[in-house]
């Protein structure tokens, strides 16, 4: 009798029972009006942040940036995601809701007039 741990193998599905997958092409989505420019240098660093966050988690980027040399091994990786989201903003393929101004904030009362 030993103090290892009895390790168990797991039986794994075997490949041929996956299922096929299609043969279908998928069609591309079909080209829509760019967003209009975004007005305030604020709202534009904000739209390009929240990007350049969602293309660091893995989103594929909409454009490309070629280095100085044109192939685009010359660009920090960091900074290139920053300048990707920035121009994916600029040529209107980011679409962003802007909040209502109006809108009650969630948690305060209205003030009452006397």
């Amino acid at each position: 009798m030993t103090d290892e741990p009895e390790v168990v193998d797991a039986e794994l599905p075997s490949e041929t029972s996956a299922p096929a997958e299609s043969t279908e092409s998928v069609e591309p989505p079909e080209p829509r009006e760019p967003m209009p420019p975004v007005e305030s240098r604020f709202m534009f660093v904000d739209i390009s942040a929240l990007r350049a966050k969602q293309l660091r988690r893995g989103a594929l980027p909409r454009v490309t940036l070629a280095g100085p040399d044109g192939d685009g091994d010359a660009v920090e990786t960091a900074k290139k995601l920053e300048r990707i989201a920035m121009r994916e903003v600029e040529e209107g393929l980011i679409v962003y809701d802007i909040p209502d101004q109006n809108a009650h904030v969630v948690g305060s009362e209205p003030e009452e007039s006397a």
